[in-house]
């Protein structure tokens, strides 16, 4: 059955952005405290900043960014691991756009391809699987970074690379899972959280239902937002009106593509070939079962195993306030390094280098 917050907004579905807006004020007004709505997805924070949305909702709504930006969570020991690889002649390191300007310790992809390193940006990793195809004398290493999102695709290229019986193509895995993450800043008691936006992508994956101990166990209104702003208004309004009636529940704003079960076959792939695992996110430290590895029995497509790295530890930039945004603790202007020796030509931290973070979102649209 359908509960009385759902009902209310779909009521009110077709309004005029206008009616939205003052709708929202209604529900605001009856907060005595106001509230902080965190937006997990980096899509999300991109779409509020560029359609100015903050700046239209009342002041007592703020909204704040969460850890939804696969590329600023990467930690810096992931890139250090990842330039090894590149620096090595017989290796050509396949990764997404957004990773190539992260800094490591040292360097960056970018300033490896610089010297002369093999450096490839893809689209997919098929695009991996096909260059280890057409390079049989090379060692392709596919940099597998993201969410549940791209998860499934990473699985499915993995199956097809040992049913090819490719021997030159590796994986080195840096997937991470979103509700482990939620339950850390959930438990966090200096990041005061009221409700949250969830992801749309990642929900088409894991289904709403995987965030069901955000309300049950934290008593946090969650609602799986669409991206346009009409969207993420009526989401907000979603939000406020559990809060006005106190309940907390998981609803589905982006219900054409959502559903309380996710994908099950690309569960089912994912699942084929990886297992869960403790894994490092920048910000938010070792967290356990939050990240993936591939089972024991795909070892031989392990680029860690293959080629003996150690991704230990290292220590981020000391004036870089990355970690404390993904938290929801700071916001871009409060870092002494934002717009100032951190841009996003000149990036710092990876908040600025990614095209969904969130200091690349303020430096973009939100300086003034």
């Amino acid at each position: 059955m359908e509960s009385q917050p759902a009902k209310h907004a779909q009521r009110t579905a077709s309004s005029t952005p206008a009616q939205w807006l003052e709708g929202i004020r209604r529900l605001a007004d009856q907060l005595p405290s106001g509230a902080r709505l965190m937006e997990v997805c980096g899509t999300h924070t991109m779409a509020i900043a560029r359609h100015g949305l903050h700046s239209l909702l009342p002041p007592k709504i703020r909204l704040i960014s969460g850890p939804g930006c696969p590329v600023c969570v990467t930690p810096t020991s992931y890139i250090n691991a990842a330039i090894e690889l590149a620096r090595r002649p017989d290796t050509v390191i396949a990764t997404f756009g957004d990773m190539i300007k992260v800094p490591g310790s040292e360097s960056s992809l970018e300033q490896e391809k610089a010297r002369g390193a093999r450096i490839a940006v893809v689209y997919s990793p098929y695009d991996a699987i096909n260059l280890a195809t057409a390079n049989p004398g090379s060692q392709v290493v596919f940099l597998a970074v993201g969410f549940e999102t791209t998860t499934p695709a990473t699985a499915l290229a993995a199956i097809r690379a040992r049913s090819e019986g490719l021997k030159n193509f590796f994986l080195l895995t840096a997937h991470k899972l979103i509700p482990p993450a939620l339950r850390i800043l959930l438990s966090d008691a200096e990041t005061r959280v009221d409700g949250f936006l969830l992801p749309g992508h990642v929900s088409v994956i894991i289904g709403a239902r995987a965030y069901r101990f955000v309300a049950d166990e934290f008593r946090r209104p969650c609602v799986v937002a669409g991206f346009e702003p009409l969207d993420i208004l009526h989401a907000i309004a979603m939000l406020l009106t559990q809060m006005t009636q106190a309940q907390a529940d998981v609803q589905i704003e982006y219900r054409a593509c959502v559903s309380e079960q996710g994908n099950l076959a690309a569960q089912r792939r994912i699942a084929e070939a990886f297992q869960p695992c403790d894994t490092e996110w920048r910000g938010l430290g070792m967290l356990p079962a939050s990240g993936l590895t591939l089972k024991p029995e795909w070892a031989a497509l392990d680029a860690e195993k293959r080629f003996g790295l150690r991704v230990t530890p290292a220590a981020d930039n000391p004036h870089c306030a990355c970690g404390n945004v993904l938290r929801g603790k700071v916001t871009p202007p409060d870092c002494r390094l934002f717009a100032k020796a951190c841009t996003p030509t000149y990036p710092i931290g990876p908040c600025m280098v990614s095209s969904e973070g969130t200091c690349a979102a303020y430096f973009k649209y939100r300086r003034q």
